[in-house]
């Protein structure tokens, strides 16, 4: 009887130390064989030996084609985009009163990513609502002339691009002689020019609220009132774009009149006998500017976008190719065109103030319009 208990109990004793070995065997050989168990599905016995590091965050995806609301360059952003950056973009193309009405509409279903417009006050007034991408930095931000960076925000909401005199003096010279033309916004509100005058309306060019804004803002609301009150008693006529006042001034409707400086050099370019007058206060400005939806679904291409068009070499191309070309571009490194005055002074309302006021100024012109 202890015999064989002695025998049994060596059986266990032989046993126990096989099954120690393989298990040691096991710990230093079947690493490949849990990772493919817990590929299968099975949980893994044998955790590792160190802690896991942690998982990178992962990289927010674009959700599909960028859209961009413009007023200007639809004729040559689209393909120049898609081919420095791959990303594809559609734009939808207004009038600053169309494109700001749209947006408006849209406001808790934007379908547009990025707003790039000569409408600064308009837009800042987005960004003071929450509407706007606050506190990116562009890479392409660092090399904003001094000019521009006046005119980023605070929170950055959006980006300069460029800025155009919103409008400068522009005569016949077949009908006006040049020393009886106007050489600075005082002298255009001379009696002697009732019913010659013209300009476009700000409640639907964006860069006529700009031109109007500094008026106000410099003579005070109430004097801003009286100089085109004044205006209007000199039989202003007020046309909805600035295309229009090119036409009145053609037909001879008109013989001066406060013109957006591109439209101002084509018609100088294009033949037609009249002259640009730089006032030496200088010229309003309508400032472009690029910004981004705050909730928008393709941050990547969005912010691709704003890079780009404050490349210096976009802006080149801008003022190379453009319709519009003839501006004062944001970065440094880029020549404006040639025959633009080497003097062009540039003037701008502080966009607080003229997002603060846009509706009032706005109204009070549509109701002179009225009367």
């Amino acid at each position: 009887m202890n015999k064989k208990r002695s025998r049994n109990l060596g059986i266990l004793l032989l046993a126990a130390v096989m099954i120690v070995i393989a298990a040691c065997g096991n710990n230093g050989t079947n690493n490949a064989g849990n990772n493919s168990n817990a590929a299968g599905g099975e949980a893994a016995t044998n955790a590792p030996a160190t802690e896991a590091p942690e998982a990178s965050p992962e990289t927010v995806q674009d959700a599909g084609t960028l859209t961009v609301y413009l007023n200007d360059f639809d004729e040559m952003i689209v393909p120049l985009f898609e081919e420095a950056t791959g990303y594809k973009v559609e734009v939808v193309v207004g009038n600053g009163a169309e494109i700001m009405s749209r947006v408006e509409a849209e406001k808790g279903n934007p379908h547009w990513d990025v707003l790039w417009l000569d409408s600064m006050p308009s837009i800042y007034s987005l960004g003071a609502s929450g509407q706007l991408l606050e506190g990116w930095t562009p890479n392409n931000a660092a090399n904003l002339t001094d000019f521009a960076k006046a005119f980023v925000p605070e929170k950055q909401w959006y980006f300069p691009t460029g800025a155009h005199a919103a409008g400068v003096i522009v005569y016949n010279k077949d009908k006006v002689k040049a020393e009886d033309a106007p050489s600075t916004w005082e002298a255009f509100a001379d009696a002697k020019y009732k019913g010659m005058l013209g300009m476009a309306d700000p409640a639907v060019a964006a860069p006529a609220y700009p031109f109007v804004s500094w008026f106000f803002n410099e003579k005070t609301l109430d004097g801003g009132k009286e100089y085109f009150t004044s205006l209007m008693k000199n039989d202003l006529h007020v046309y909805p774009k600035n295309p229009n006042v090119v036409s009145a001034l053609t037909s001879g409707e008109i013989t001066v009149a406060a013109l957006q400086e591109s439209n101002a050099y084509k018609m100088k370019n294009g033949g037609e006998p009249i002259e640009i007058i730089w006032p030496e206060e200088g010229a309003p400005a309508s400032v472009r500017v690029a910004a981004i939806q705050k909730d928008t679904k393709n941050p990547n291409a969005a912010k691709a976008f704003v890079e780009f068009v404050l490349d210096a070499k976009t802006q080149q191309a801008l003022i190379d190719q453009g319709e519009e070309s003839y501006f004062e571009p944001s970065v440094n490194g880029v020549q404006p065109k040639a025959d633009r005055a080497a003097a062009a002074k540039l003037v701008a309302t502080e966009a607080a103030w003229a997002s603060e006021n846009e509706a009032a100024i706005k109204q009070w012109f549509a109701d002179q319009s009225v009367q």
